[in-house]
């Protein structure tokens, strides 16, 4: 059955569990550095690692950091609240509980709008609490990278104790066939959200934001589904696919007559589907009570007040600024923020391109490298300074477009700034008007009959006379220059 076919049958919902590492300089209850990539376990202290006699002191910046998200997601915050202990055993939780919140979060009851072919999707966030990290675990010796099949797993804790918030959606139906495409860009816009307040660099390549995706399908009128959770998300385009792969696996489910159990599920980049994880537990099976080492948490109002005036411009408002900036139309920039590529191609602009240019290399060219490699833009292999130095080289003559596709896939392969690769690969346009000449006289005299064309009023045969020189000169030419030049030289104005 086809996906159209299938929501003629089936109704989704869906609702997602986003996990945001801050960006703070120390751990959530201890001082130990928070660097990613650092040699595994070098970064971790008897707090974090659970050693007994430990006790936690709160992280101020980490509260602060998660008001300062509440207050962007048009959040109330609390005026009083507590963590609390999640118990569960993970061998990467060296306490055998994690300590998060439960039934007093920081932030409740805010919303996200998105916006998703020209109509406007109002997203509903139940809560946004602040919790710790767990490590990480690493499966060695078989061929997926999980635990099954593996002759050995290696712990590191250096990321365990890291402030996570994890930001809690309302369920969300009545979206139809537009579930996966709001659901990828209520995350992208969630991630724009919190890069604009510098509380995270939120790179979803490297776990700094990891969704779960749950979702479910009932029949129109009926009771929602059952849902699964699909975990650990960690891409735009992904996003996406979970979605949409899950209401198509769960379909086929339910018209055959099965039933979809709650579970955790796992999704597969390379295929695109999702296979099972575990039974997913519900709250009683944590076991959750307050924290006893760690004082409430209880945010003078007068400091959340002044967060919130300090708050930085709406990235929505700041689109809205930078289309009128840009010149492009509504369809256009939204078509740029689909893609996450507004910060990208500011970025470039500020490096010296035009708004035209910037947009033309990232959108095209770049969007369709980083679509076949399967990652975001800003993974494709060229920077912003890279692509504005592209830009400059064909604004100032030295690179047409063809030249500067064949330099940009030096740059992207790594080879250097544009400049490099252009004089490494000798792809500089030729302006050496003795040599044009001579590629011009050439290719009239092997092309009389053409060239008589030309010469008795038919300009439009010049093409053929322009690509011959533009073959000449392996598109080293300027074919605007090739073309003044070959009617000069055969008499025609």
């Amino acid at each position: 059955m086809s996906y159209e076919e299938i929501l003629t049958r089936y109704e989704p919902v869906i609702g997602l569990e986003t996990h945001v590492e801050l960006g703070t300089a120390t751990k959530m209850f201890c001082g130990c550095k928070t660097d990613f990539g650092a040699e595994p376990n070098t970064q971790v202290c008897p707090v974090c690692l659970a050693l007994p006699g430990a006790l936690p002191v709160m992280n101020r910046a980490a509260i602060e950091a998660t008001i300062r998200i509440g207050l962007a997601l048009n959040c109330d915050i609390a005026e009083w609240c507590r963590m609390a202990r999640k118990n569960y055993f993970y061998p990467d939780m060296p306490k055998n509980f994690q300590t998060s919140q439960y039934d007093e979060p920081l932030c409740v009851d805010g919303y996200v709008d998105v916006e998703v072919d020209g109509v406007t999707h109002r997203i509903g966030i139940e809560r946004v609490h602040i919790e710790e990290d767990t490590g990480k675990t690493l499966h060695v010796g078989g061929a997926t990278g999980r635990i099954h099949g593996a002759t050995e797993s290696l712990v590191d804790y250096n990321r365990a104790g890291i402030p996570l918030v994890e930001i809690v959606t309302k369920p969300v139906p009545g979206l139809g066939g537009l579930a996966p495409e709001i659901a990828k860009a209520y995350v992208a816009e969630l991630r724009d959200i919190i890069r604009s307040l510098g509380v995270s660099d939120v790179r979803m390549e490297q776990g700094s934001m990891r969704c779960d995706v749950n979702t479910s399908l009932n029949r129109p009128g009926e009771e929602w589904g059952t849902r699964t959770e699909t975990k650990n998300v960690n891409s735009l385009r992904s996003v996406e696919r979970a979605v949409r792969s899950e209401i198509i696996r769960q379909s086929g489910i339910l018209d055959g007559g099965g039933k979809i159990h709650q579970e955790t599920r796992h999704f597969h980049e390379d295929r695109g589907d999702t296979s099972p994880g575990r039974s997913k537990e519900t709250a009683t099976d944590y076991r959750y009570f307050p924290e006893p080492d760690l004082v409430p948490i209880a945010p003078d109002t007068a400091w959340v007040a002044s967060l919130k005036a300090a708050l930085p411009e709406k990235p929505s408002t700041r689109r809205a600024r930078l289309r009128e900036e840009w010149g492009i139309s509504e369809l256009d920039m939204q078509s740029v923020a689909n893609a996450g590529a507004v910060e990208i191609i500011e970025e470039t602009i500020a490096a010296g391109a035009s708004p035209a240019g910037a947009r033309k290399w990232w959108m095209g060219e770049l969007a369709r490298r980083a679509n076949e490699l399967n990652v975001e833009l800003a993974a494709v292999g060229a920077t912003p300074a890279q692509v504005a130095a592209l830009q400059k080289l064909v604004d100032e003559g030295k690179l047409n477009d063809k030249l500067a596709r064949t330099v940009l896939e030096g740059v992207v392969a790594g080879e250097g700034d544009p400049a490099e690769v252009m004089a490494a690969r000798g792809l500089e346009v030729v302006n050496d008007t003795g040599a044009l000449t001579a590629a011009v006289d050439e290719a009239i005299a092997a092309n009389p009959d053409i060239a008589a064309k030309i010469r008795d009023g038919k300009i439009a045969a010049a093409g053929a006379l322009v690509g011959a020189v533009m073959k000449t000169t392996r598109g080293q030419a300027d074919a605007k220059t090739v073309r003044e030049l070959l009617l000069e030289r055969l008499g025609v104005s």
